[in-house]
């Protein structure tokens, strides 16, 4: 993979030409995920010893980036949960959570992917017990970590606020804890936009959900560029289609709960989730790359766009 990667796309429609110059660093992406997804971190359930380093490590990335600013004291925002089913308290979990000003616009979009998985658990045929999460959702992380990247070196039109939720494998819990004490008033919030599982698809391709309740998105999203190898699909959010139905099946959810409009992005299920073998390995690094670029001209779009429904 280059290094700098820089991908130029010309969209012509009638005498107007609109080019979309998108910078994503295809090496530190699949590191980030690499990393995360690493066995010496097992598995990154929440307060064991490399959820805590999954932690250390987002944080450090996202507060180091110029043109970010925190929106809870050093980018953390702790909270703690009872897990019944273990009999458990939580106490180590956070969101980090950084923003990026806006050039014309007071509203957010909110971009959240979270970072924890289910740790070690039952092992499969071949002995290996390490549910390592790298396309659930080291993949999202990853990409939250390089959108971050580019927008606090292109300045947005609305603010853009960067959260690496916590404890999503238990029920939301870091996303429920952000809405429930967001630092701003929740009718700022424009959107969410929430990435989970990016990193493998053999139909090449990746859906955005939640646009059956904004049809607006939906126009402004197929009018983004064509990605070769990661087809934009939109569905899996109608109501009364059981496990079809994937407004609640995230951390978006939690926005949902609170009539705040989003769009998830995501792929189908695929014989690995949930099991040891979601592994660095097992991703697809072209359309991994496609699928991030894809969610980037989308929320260009959108940011440019929505300014209009405001």
């Amino acid at each position: 993979m280059l290094r700098h990667k820089l991908i130029t796309l010309i969209l012509v429609i009638g005498t107007y030409s609109f080019t979309f110059a998108q910078e994503i660093d295809s090496t530190r992406l699949l590191q980030h995920v690499e990393k995360l997804a690493s066995d010496n971190w097992s598995g990154r359930k929440p307060n064991s010893d490399g959820h805590l380093q999954a932690q250390t490590y987002v944080l450090q990335e996202l507060s180091t980036l110029e043109g970010i600013q925190p929106l809870f004291p050093e980018y953390i925002q702790r909270f703690t949960f009872f897990n019944p089913r273990e009999q458990k308290n939580y106490d180590q979990v956070a969101n980090i959570v950084a923003f990026v000003p806006g050039k014309s616009s007071k509203k957010v979009i909110v971009i959240t992917a979270h970072y924890d998985h289910v740790g070690i658990g039952r092992p499969n045929s071949e002995g290996d017990s390490i549910y390592n999460g790298a396309d659930d959702n080291a993949s999202g992380t990853a990409a939250l970590l390089e959108l971050a990247r580019y927008f606090s070196k292109n300045q947005p039109m609305h603010g853009m606020v960067f959260a690496a939720v916590d404890a999503e494998e238990m029920g939301l819990k870091g996303a429920k804890a952000l809405v429930e004490k967001f630092p701003l008033p929740l009718d700022q919030i424009l959107l969410n936009v929430n990435m989970d599982m990016l990193s493998r698809s053999d139909a090449k391709e990746v859906y955005a959900s939640g646009s059956y309740y904004h049809p607006v998105f939906k126009r402004i999203l197929e009018t983004i560029p064509i990605q070769m190898h990661a087809q934009l699909r939109f569905g899996h959010d109608i109501p009364g289609t059981g496990s079809e139905d994937w407004t609640r099946s995230s951390d978006h959810g939690a926005f949902f709960e609170k009539k705040i409009p989003h769009l998830y992005f995501g792929v189908e299920d695929h014989a690995d989730y949930h099991t040891p073998s979601d592994e660095f390995q097992q991703i697809q690094p072209t359309f991994y790359l496609a699928a991030v670029h894809l969610i980037l001209d989308a929320i260009l779009a959108l940011d440019r766009e929505l300014l209009d429904e405001e």
